[in-house]
């Protein structure tokens, strides 16, 4: 089974391209996702988290709103954080792997933002970066609601930046082209690791 790592900075469109690999017919796991189930009521992030941020729970699940304005700009707090749920992200992300190789996928996507930031490049076989140029990507981080110029500044600081990861990845998907131009080099890089499976 060949693992790929997919990845790219905030607004630069992985979320339209992972939907295109499950179109395609590669399963994805999605660390967002999984982080939001961890949140929600009964997930296994709750308990430990609302102790060591006492006051962010609300009807059983994590307040995001609440834990954005603890952690935010507090170093100390997003690690005391990041040791919480980042072992519970690798463990459901090991279910997944092990129950597609069980199923004898060929191949499988890890939808991880922070990819190369948070050493995940170590778990998969090829990397996929998507990219756009940085005025369309500018655009649409700043058209979701909530977003200022500064809360999208202070992310993309703690991203490795587009350039650095472009050259680090074995394959990189533009999303700055049409929606068909951006699923044909979906289809071509599955295409490209099948031939090599």
């Amino acid at each position: 089974m060949i693992i790929i790592g997919l990845t790219g900075s905030i607004g630069m469109g992985k979320s339209t391209v992972a939907k295109m690999f499950v179109e395609e017919g590669a399963p994805v796991f999605d660390s967002d996702a999984a982080v939001h189930a961890l949140y929600a009521p009964g997930g296994a992030a709750v308990a430990p988290v609302e102790a060591a941020f006492a006051g962010v729970t609300k009807d059983g699940a994590i307040d995001r709103d609440a834990l954005s304005k603890r952690v935010l700009g507090d170093a100390s707090a997003i690690k005391q954080l990041e040791q919480i749920v980042h072992p519970l992200v690798r463990q459901a992300q090991m279910q997944f792997l092990q129950s597609n190789r069980d199923a004898g996928t060929p191949v499988v996507v890890l939808d991880i933002p922070l990819l190369f930031e948070g050493g995940g490049a170590a778990l998969v076989d090829k990397t996929v970066v998507v990219s756009a140029p940085a005025e369309a990507q500018r655009a649409r981080v700043l058209a979701r609601p909530g977003m200022t110029a500064e809360k999208f500044e202070s992310i993309l600081a703690r991203q490795v930046p587009d350039a650095e990861k472009r050259a680090r990845a074995d394959f990189v998907i533009d999303t700055g082209v049409s929606l068909e131009e951006t699923r044909r080099e979906v289809r071509a890089v599955l295409d490209a690791l099948r031939e090599q499976d």
